[in-house]
């Protein structure tokens, strides 16, 4: 018979990477981190990182996480670079971690930490000026443009949320939405409509983003009369929705393995539990999840010392 894990943890990011330097240093033998991509997570993608604490350099992402695998696998992690299919619960209690290629593992305990991606707009430039000018995260990348004028592109809670909050930092921000009518709350446009440094751009399709080799230089907008707008910005911040990365949790028979919320998130409380006992989720695949890097990782720390309790009660 195969070796029962201590705890899987299923992601490589922020949160899975503290998850498992917690859960092995607090005692944990057997953990095994599954990641088949890269190692530290989407924010390795991020061109600029400056609100880490500690870093009082303007680093890139890939170089924010370039020493946390060494520093975390130096106390027993265990790193395997496969693709997680399912986590089930099998009769005998234990977790069934199903592997790409039809292999399976026990454990005792799962971490869930696949997180999210933002959803992509499609629109002509975006992936090309990605990281140079073109943002899915208004507070990681705000501040880059200050007193500078924004584009904001979307129409939900999420895209009024972050105008607001670029407001504060820039000098004015366009808000392009393709319909007349905000998807978002009534209190949230309200405020939007009574903040004066927010130009609603509405019944508006971009139709292209486009700049230079030093980064984006402005966006182009249809209106529904077919008349062009050329917004001249430095920078994009592109909000049209995230896809939450929670298939891993999805059975056999169409239903999760644990609650989960409309938006497809799971649901925890405050010590990262789901709705199944040993089965925890951390960063921004939970709900409320900040979509920060520090945050992601408290939800990795605090997700693993839960599930060292939750292992010790297993033989109270």
């Amino acid at each position: 018979m195969s070796t029962v894990l201590d705890l899987a943890i299923i992601g490589g990011g922020p949160a899975g990477l503290t998850a498992g330097m917690y859960a092995t240093r607090g005692g944990l033998g057997n953990v095994v981190m599954y990641e088949k991509g890269v190692v530290g997570g989407q924010i390795t993608k991020s061109s600029e990182i400056e609100n880490y604490p500690g870093i009082t350099q303007v680093v890139s992402g890939l170089e924010l996480m370039e020493k946390w695998p060494e520093q975390v696998m130096r106390f027993g992690l265990k790193y395997e670079m496969s693709d997680i299919i399912r986590v089930s619960r099998a009769d005998d209690g234990l977790f069934n971690i199903l592997l790409e290629g039809g292999e399976s593992v026990k454990a005792k305990s799962v971490i869930v930490c696949t997180g999210s991606v933002p959803k992509k707009s499609g629109v002509e430039g975006e992936d090309t000026f990605y990281g140079r000018g073109v943002s899915f995260c208004a507070t990681c990348d705000g501040f880059f443009y200050k007193n500078k004028e924004v584009a904001v592109l979307g129409g939900g809670d999420a895209a009024l949320e972050e105008a607001l909050f670029l407001s504060n930092i820039c000098s004015k921000v366009y808000l392009v939405h393709r319909r007349d009518e905000f998807r978002a709350s009534p209190a949230t446009v309200q405020r939007v409509n009574k903040n004066s440094k927010i130009e609603l751009v509405l019944n508006s399709t971009v139709k292209k983003i486009y700049g230079d080799v030093s980064g984006v230089n402005g966006v182009l907008v249809v209106d529904k009369a077919g008349v062009e707008r050329d917004l001249k910005v430095p920078g994009v911040f592109v909000f049209v929705g995230m896809k939450v990365n929670n298939e891993v949790l999805l059975q056999e028979n169409g239903e999760f393995l644990c609650e989960m919320s409309k938006g497809g998130e799971v649901v925890v409380d405050l010590d990262m539990n789901t709705s199944l006992k040993g089965l925890f989720a951390a960063g921004d695949i939970r709900i409320n999840a900040a979509k920060q890097v520090v945050c992601a990782a408290g939800d990795g720390a605090t997700a693993a010392i839960n599930a060292i309790s939750y292992l010790e009660s297993l033989h109270e």
